[in-house]
């Protein structure tokens, strides 16, 4: 079983959105890697939009 194509692209879009990262240094992360700088973002952004 393969990870949905339609979510790396959220996450690359995400992650480059961001970072500022360029696609190909995104997709050389591993899901794994990739999926925990979302998650990170992720953090960031729900700290800076509830003031906590």
């Amino acid at each position: 079983m393969s990870y949905p194509l339609e979510n790396i692209f959220k996450e690359v879009a995400f992650v480059a959105y961001h970072f500022h990262w360029d696609r190909e240094t995104i997709l050389n992360l591993s899901h794994q890697e990739r999926h925990r700088w979302v998650k990170e973002i992720s953090g960031i952004n729900d700290k800076i939009n509830t003031g906590r």
